[in-house]
């Protein structure tokens, strides 16, 4: 499938260039209002109070009040419109960052975490803050220092070196908080990872009294965090400071150089105020620029880390729809290397599973069978070979809708937060009667029946209000909902006892009927008579694949035990 260049970093950007110009032709106006404090200074002083005209004095009054209302307005209409591209910028990319993260947690589990989408929000703040409106008025800076050459050469000179000054030291804040910043941003979210790993397996910690070991190492890149944060504040309020106050004496000495000229009858009182005023504007958005910086530094570490990691995962066009699978199954030198692994876990593996068949996989701990199941799934990618779903490539189908023709019960249960009824139905619409049948197909109905408010029971974030057994039970009835042409069943009775047991054989022997496809990892050789085929592997090696009873033939010839497939 082609990549699609749409909805990357910069696209979604570029897409409000419209709004950004109407932003900058906003400013213009914005700009030449900022004129009108320093043009009222200047007929205050030249021409009200040389002639006292009363009059006069009101007119400017009240032409300066009215431009004033109106610089009002444009900028709050400046505010809106950056408001609303930041919006849009994070409308065009939630969802695509949103469906990225889970990708990313696939192929590299080790690097899951939200941080994305906390990286669209950096990005959001800076584009709707005042930050972005040093950028649009920083091009005004040679108009108001022209201006100030047009009252006086020396105060345009002046104009120039205060610019100087405080472009310095904007550029002196950059350079020594950059490193310091980025430093803070990683470990902060090595902090945030860690407790967040360390807080799902919270009942290891009790059990295993490691809090203390925990919390220190926690506490290390946290305090790490805290280190490089507070030194790179520390470090850009100097500057923040030295730049303010480089503003306001710059604005101090253009007076006491105005007053020079004045005496010397070379610029008007006026002049020298007005001066002053037009270069405390020339400077303030270098003075914004240094005191926003460390808001502009995140806002572009997190814009470099959302560009590389949407253009590791591009779009990709859709593909064409094919139809809906009956379940055949066909692997062609399939060979799987685990994410951020470097050894295969499934080795030049090729077989064929016929639609409706059950097929049991067996093997020692570390055989591969996991990375089966998630090969077989599309959940992990080969390294070379292929997967193929009904003779079609299984990358060649479109994700949602294979989904919906795809059961699967991981031996890491995880059930969502929300009703017991909306995690049998995956999160969709829940149609009652198709839940309903889905828990009685595995014998779960009355169990749920028990509960609070039966169906209707929020079981919270992960099900840690139900036991293991009951996540299990919960899980296969999400795994069938529905009926899906492909079953793939991980341990499915690991946590079951000897009665959802039983309901796990019926539930199998129930698809069976329908010709339903089921793959079946286990360790237990019970469950292995209702299989048609047995799949042994070994070290990610087929060892032995074929009808039942041959391969439970062959099993006994060599002395293995099923339940291990270890000699005996």
């Amino acid at each position: 499938m082609p990549k699609s260049s749409e909805h990357n970093l910069r696209s979604a950007i570029l897409a409000s260039k419209k709004s950004f110009y109407f932003t900058a032709f906003v400013s213009l106006f914005i700009n030449m209002l900022m004129l009108v404090s320093p043009l009222y200074m200047l007929q205050i002083y030249d021409r009200v109070v040389a002639s006292r005209s009363e009059e006069t004095l009101l007119m400017l009054t009240l032409i300066v009040v009215v431009l004033f209302i109106v610089m009002g307005v444009l900028e709050f209409i400046r505010s809106r419109i950056l408001i609303r591209v930041a919006n849009s910028v994070d409308a065009r990319l939630s969802d695509r960052i949103f469906t990225t993260m889970f990708t990313l947690a696939n192929r590299f589990p080790s690097r899951a975490t939200s941080q994305p989408l906390n990286d669209l929000g950096q990005i959001r703040q800076f584009l709707a803050g005042t930050p972005l409106f040093a950028f649009f008025d920083a091009p005004w800076i040679p108009i108001y220092i022209a201006i100030l050459f047009l009252f006086h050469p020396w105060f345009g000179i002046f104009g120039i070196f205060a610019v100087i000054i405080v472009a310095t030291l904007t550029i002196v804040n950059e350079k020594r908080t950059k490193d310091r910043i980025d430093s803070s941003n990683k470990m902060f979210q090595s902090s945030q990872n860690f407790i967040t790993s360390s807080l799902r397996n919270s009942e290891v910690i009790e059990a295993m009294g490691m809090h203390e070991q925990i919390h220190y190492k926690w506490k290390d890149r946290y305090l790490t965090f805290l280190h490089d944060q507070s030194y790179a504040s520390d470090e850009a309020g100097v500057w923040s400071n030295l730049s303010k106050l480089s503003r306001i004496l710059m604005q101090s000495l253009i007076l006491g150089l105005g007053g020079y000229l004045t005496i010397t009858s070379q610029v008007t009182p006026g002049m020298m105020i007005a001066g002053s005023i037009i270069l405390g504007r020339a400077l303030a958005p270098l003075d914004l620029m240094t005191a926003t910086w460390k808001q502009f530094t995140s806002a572009r570490l997190s814009y470099a880390r959302l560009q590389k990691l949407l253009e590791d995962f591009p779009v990709l066009d859709p593909p064409t729809p094919l139809p809906d699978p009956k379940g055949q199954i066909t692997l062609e030198n399939l060979t799987i290397v685990p994410p951020e692994g470097k050894l295969p876990s499934l080795n030049n593996l090729s077989l064929f599973i016929g639609a409706g068949e059950t097929v049991g996989v067996i093997g020692p701990s570390a055989a591969g069978k996991s990375s089966f199941a998630r090969a077989i799934l599309g959940i992990w990618k080969p390294v070379s070979g292929t997967v193929r779903i009904d003779g079609a490539q299984i990358n060649h189908y479109d994700r949602s809708f294979l989904g919906k023709h795809i059961g699967y019960l991981p031996q890491d249960i995880e059930l969502f937060e929300g009703t017991v009824s909306e995690n049998i139905a995956r999160y969709a619409a829940p149609d009652p009667q198709k839940v309903i049948e889905a828990a009685m197909l595995c014998g779960v109905h009355d169990m749920i029946l028990r509960l609070p408010q039966g169906y209707d029971t929020p079981i919270g974030i992960g099900g840690a209000s139900l036991s293991g057994g009951q996540r299990q039970r919960i899980a296969l009835a999400r795994a069938v909902y529905d009926y899906p042409r492909i079953i793939v069943l991980d341990e499915p009775n690991s946590n079951l006892d000897d009665v959802g047991e039983r309901a796990l054989v019926n539930a199998i022997v129930e698809l069976k009927k329908r010709s339903i496809t089921v793959v079946l990892i286990t360790h237990r050789p019970a469950i292995l008579g209702i299989t048609d085929k047995i799949l042994l592997l070994r070290e990610g090696i087929l060892q032995l694949y074929g009808k039942k009873d041959e391969v439970l033939a062959a099993l006994t010839q060599k002395n293995i035990s099923p339940s291990e497939s270890n000699p005996s």
